[in-house]
């Protein structure tokens, strides 16, 4: 069989907006990253411009590796991956709307000599009918190289690092979160005592504004009387959803009722945004539910035969009705002979 190509394994591209230190996207081998300004060296790029305005910038690429590599150059559009949110670019071969299509690096293909750096610059061409908010996006380096495993069905794979590109296009910002989709799935076991009792809360969380979010997302849960089962914060959210992307994400809770009815309610939050969500469900051993069902049930049709039965050894016997006399013959009276 002939070898699939894996493109991009972009696991670089993953590195938080709150690094402390300006740290280029690394993957060991080679990095790539804005050249230093005047002032600082830059983690990423942080660009802002109107519609029809046109920016230049110089990324570096550096080999950190004894032996040359070399690279195809390229701009990529920015999203969420639906696993966990991650931040990711697209492939070459996709289609780009954003920075990816915006973009141009003046040199499409280099070759980075061993433990060298090389910088290329390049022209970022704003639309005039470009929307205004964020458009986030990276400068990619991907290896011509491509790796091939061992065996027929081996996959073959290309590695790629990209420097992040963080653009504001001018223009009213909107920043928009709504939280949706919420579902409970309930696991208990069947008898009360005899294991953990488990709840995988689902949802789906989206940017429907036009600028890069960092939520914070809230789970409660209320019991019979108002008492409180779950109140905590939620960890695996996403650092930053960016514009028109969504995600679905989930929770575990361990420790969830068996016995109880609860009202779970998500809240998301994000800047000058707040969506609350809510969703309930019914706690029930069901091993003893179904035993005491059937019980009752056994109980009932017993109870019903044996008032029936009784009502027919108390019923009085009914009296039989009376004999019609037999109606008699007239007797004929002789005839009289002539």
């Amino acid at each position: 069989m002939r070898r699939l190509h894996v493109l991009l394994s972009l696991t670089a591209l993953l590195l938080g907006l709150a690094t402390a230190a300006a740290r280029a996207a690394d993957n060991g081998s080679w990095s790539v990253h804005p050249v230093a300004s005047k002032i600082a060296a830059r983690p990423y790029f942080t660009l802002s411009a109107e519609p029809g305005q046109t920016l230049t910038d110089t990324v570096a690429v550096q080999n950190r590796t004894a032996r040359p590599l070399t690279f195809r150059l390229y701009a990529a559009d920015a999203y969420n991956t639906a696993r966990d949110g991650g931040f990711a670019v697209r492939t070459l071969k996709e289609r780009m709307r954003g920075v990816g299509a915006w973009a141009r690096p003046a040199r499409s293909r280099i070759t980075v000599p061993g433990h060298r750096t090389v910088t290329v610059p390049f022209t970022l061409r704003i639309p005039d009918g470009a929307e205004p908010g964020d458009h986030p996006g990276a400068i990619v380096a991907l290896d011509e190289q491509v790796d091939h495993g061992s065996g027929s069905l081996a996959l073959g794979v290309q590695r790629a690092v990209g420097a992040r590109v963080y653009l504001r296009v001018g223009g009213p910002t909107l920043p928009a979160l709504s939280v949706g989709d919420l579902r409970i799935s309930h696991h208990q076991p069947l008898v009360p005592g005899l294991g953990d009792s488990t709840a995988t809360v689902s949802y789906t969380l989206r940017n429907t504004g036009n600028v890069t979010l960092h939520p914070k997302v809230e789970l409660t849960a209320r019991g019979l009387f108002g008492r409180t089962l779950l109140d905590r914060e939620l960890t695996r959210v996403p650092a930053e959803l960016l514009p028109g992307q969504r995600v679905r994400l989930t929770e575990n809770w361990r420790g969830a009722p068996q016995f109880d009815r609860a009202d779970v309610t998500l809240t998301a939050s994000a800047q000058d945004s707040r969506e609350s969500a809510s969703a309930g469900f019914l706690a029930l051993p069901w091993l003893p539910v179904a035993l005491v069902f059937a019980a009752g049930v056994l109980t009932g049709a017993l109870l019903v035969r044996a008032r029936r039965a009784r009502a027919r050894r108390s019923a009085p016997g009914r009296p039989s009705p009376p004999e019609r006399p037999t109606p008699s013959r007239p007797r004929s009276s002789p005839s009289a002979r002539p």
